[in-house]
């Protein structure tokens, strides 16, 4: 579960001014469910871990690193003031140096207004609508070692992903529909706006909810395929993503995930040093799930290879280059979700006489 709440005034006027003009519209939507009410507010929670332990090694003269790593620890609230008006809150805490500054960080904060499937609107700070990587995010993603190709994930953020705004989506059948308006570190005190849309359509089982998944264990046929993209002012990006799984059974679970994602002067990694304002790149990954239980779990087997072209440097005589980025899994699924082990192993290959790295660890990846 992922959380969220308001995060200013100005948020929350826009907010109020688009529930005024879609006021007369909710009579005229098909009601999928009854609401009371008097039904008693509810609250839950919940908590999540994922930690490793990392060997770096690096080309001369960058030297070797040995890392152990709390990645990511998460605080969830979850709850309801009646059946269509609830709230979302999470935190995360960022760990040590220097990938963090032990510090504790607002993740969402959300006020959710959910009539029926094709009628919700939220408002606060949340995942913008992006591509299927950052909807999962790292708790619910297939492989170990997400968001490292520069090509997933990459859309401008506030924080971890995620941007303060509101949004609207819907499920229309197959089709699944987001859109929004959101404020950004670039757009702070000033007129401009984001604006973030993205289009999904699920042919086989269907995938409720505003977020995503990286796998669903063979619980559900997936063949999905989105289409997502941001713009403001004359900076743009987007990117289409596909996700393909079919469980076996007897067998085991096969899953096909692919991605394009092209950034123009928004968002990106950057590259190498931080100067590349346009990158553009796609990843493939494909994994297997055994059906048979070892114990506790299950084995899976994954491979991921990924490749980006950074240029449009604005850093003079700077290089473009490519990076190549390969990934291989080795997990042990013990309650999907809520419980995996992994071991992998990243190299990352950059040309243009740029450094390479190779890592081999393991991650703990835990829920509750």
């Amino acid at each position: 579960m992922k959380v969220k709440m308001l995060h200013n005034n100005k948020g929350l006027g826009l907010g109020l001014r688009a529930l005024a003009v879609a006021a007369p519209l909710f009579a005229a939507l098909p009601m999928t469910t009854v609401m009371a009410d008097d039904a008693a507010p509810s609250l839950t929670f919940g908590a999540g871990l994922r930690t490793s332990f990392v060997h770096t090694s690096n080309e001369e003269p960058i030297q070797d690193a040995n890392d152990f790593n709390v990645d990511n620890i998460r605080l969830y609230v979850n709850g309801s003031v009646t059946p269509y008006l609830k709230f979302t809150f999470n935190t995360e805490y960022q760990g040590s140096p220097p990938n963090g500054d032990n510090s504790l960080q607002l993740l969402d904060a959300i006020a959710r207004l959910e009539i029926n499937d094709q009628f919700h609107l939220w408002a606060g700070r949340f995942l913008a609508p992006t591509d299927r990587a950052n909807l999962y995010g790292v708790f619910y993603n297939n492989n170990t070692r997400p968001f490292n190709d520069g090509v997933q994930d990459g859309y401008p953020s506030e924080f971890a992903g995620r941007d303060n705004g509101l949004a609207y989506w819907g499920q229309f059948g197959i089709i699944k529909v987001q859109a929004g308006v959101f404020d950004i570190p670039e757009t702070q005190n000033d007129s401009k706006v984001l604006v973030a849309g993205r289009i999904q359509a699920d042919f086989w089982d269907p995938e409720p909810g505003y977020y995503l998944n990286g796998t669903y264990y063979g619980e559900k046929n997936i063949l999905a395929v989105g289409f997502a993209g941001q713009t403001v002012a004359d900076q743009h990006a987007w990117n289409v993503d596909f996700l393909g799984e079919r469980n076996f059974p007897g067998v085991g679970t096969f899953t096909v995930e692919g991605e394009y994602a092209r950034y123009d002067r928004l968002g990106g990694y950057g590259g190498f040093d931080g100067s590349y304002a346009k990158s553009n790149g796609f990843f493939g990954l494909a994994s297997y799930l055994f059906p048979q239980n070892l114990g506790v779990g299950k084995i899976q087997l994954l491979g991921k290879y990924g490749q980006t072209q950074f240029n449009a440097s604005s850093t003079v005589n700077a290089l473009e280059y490519h990076q190549r980025t390969l990934e291989l899994n080795v997990n042990y699924v013990i309650k999907k979700f809520d419980a995996r082990v992994g071991l992998f192993f990243l190299n990352t290959t950059l040309n243009s006489g740029l450094p390479d790295s190779k890592q081999y660890g393991v991650s703990l990846s835990i829920q509750i």
